[in-house]
């Protein structure tokens, strides 16, 4: 055991309760990962045929990977199978997953020539207005590389 699967034991709020035997994951999920563009501080709500400046903007990885991440960030054991885009756009989503929320993506690929879904929110007085892109990711060419596909989980 590494350094980090020793830190992630640790934070397991399930590690007491689990037996050696039981699958390797919580929870699995499928769908689709969008990027999110989260602008904030809009001083009034956007104006057609005009510009408007936001004080604040984020970005993460959304769609199902909101679900996958809050799960993830409970302390569940999360799988995810999902496309994304050969883009900027996917390697951020699927680094961001992978590295930064510890979700495994083994069952996931990443589509040549498939641009990332993309969603912007313009968030106002308690409300947002949302504009998304995208195109369904073509089906797998061939059998893939996911032996075990869903894998055994929990839920």
């Amino acid at each position: 055991m590494d350094a980090l699967d020793s830190a992630a034991a640790d934070l397991d709020p399930l590690g007491p309760l689990r037996d050696p035997l039981e699958p390797g994951f919580d929870v699995y999920l499928t769908g689709t990962v969008f990027l999110d563009i989260i602008f904030t501080g809009l001083d009034s709500a956007p104006v057609r045929g005009t510009e408007s400046w936001a004080r604040g903007m984020g970005s993460s990885p959304g769609g199902v990977a909101n679900m996958a991440t809050a799960l993830a960030r409970l302390g569940l054991r999360t799988s995810l199978a999902a496309a994304f885009g050969d883009d900027h756009y996917g390697e951020y989503c699927w680094d961001a997953l992978e590295q930064g929320e510890g979700i495994d993506l083994s069952s996931s690929r990443t589509v040549p020539g498939w641009h990332s879904p993309v969603t912007v929110s313009m968030a106002y007085e308690g409300e947002r207005t949302m504009v998304s892109h995208g195109h369904e990711a073509p089906p797998p060419a061939g059998p893939g590389p996911f032996p075990q596909c869903p894998p055994r989980t929990r839920a």
